[in-house]
């Protein structure tokens, strides 16, 4: 049985209105991600408070309706995904605790994908191989954004990301459920924000 463990210290409570509308701010029209994602969000939030709160969830983000793979504006996605999780905050342990569930319910649809899939034949088991490959995969995945990988040991590296619109927890949920994926024991991840947009993850397993 694999145990994912969070390593994170939680974050100063802050204003998720605020926080939104600083991130909102810092998006182009370019900056996209796809359909997936957002389908993601309504699955998780169909499961955990049904189908009238994925309807709220889904008018927050301002869009109809999507397609796995194409591609929508990233702003749409912070608006849902904000919206979503103070909605499930109360009932999933907090806002923190919510993005953490959305962002694994990010990596599990685009494992299911046959880009996804790809990735974890092209890593055999390996984690640290799938680690490497994380960037190109972000790549597929979204418009925007840098991805660095440096390993400090054989079981622990860290994780850059640079112009990344979500918040550290959401991409702490992404990297354990990427993990969990090819069988890691205990996998742990630390994000540490450098800035509004860029953070420094500490991933390891045993």
């Amino acid at each position: 049985m694999t145990v994912i463990a969070f390593r994170s210290k939680e974050r100063e409570v802050v204003d998720p209105v605020s926080e939104l509308e600083r991130r909102l701010g810092l998006t182009a029209d370019e900056d996209r991600a796809r359909g997936m994602f957002f389908l993601g969000v309504l699955d998780v939030v169909r499961r955990e408070s049904g189908e009238q709160a994925a309807a709220r969830c889904l008018a927050a983000s301002g869009e109809r309706r999507f397609v796995p793979f194409f591609l929508y504006p990233v702003s749409s996605f912070l608006k849902m995904t904000f919206a979503a999780a103070e909605m499930l905050g109360p009932r999933l342990g907090g806002f923190d605790t919510a993005m953490r569930i959305i962002g694994a319910q990010a990596t599990h649809d685009f494992l299911d994908s046959v880009v996804g899939r790809s990735f974890l034949m092209l890593a055999a088991g390996d984690p640290q191989r799938l680690i490497n490959n994380l960037p190109s995969g972000y790549r597929t995945a979204v418009t925007y954004g840098e991805r660095h990988v440096t390993w400090t040991k054989p079981q622990e590296g860290l994780f850059n990301m640079f112009r990344d619109f979500m918040p550290h927890t959401y991409h702490e949920g992404v990297l354990l459920a990427v993990l969990q994926a090819v069988g890691t024991r205990t996998a742990r991840v630390r994000g540490r924000p450098l800035s509004l947009l860029d953070c420094e993850y500490v991933v390891s397993w045993f």
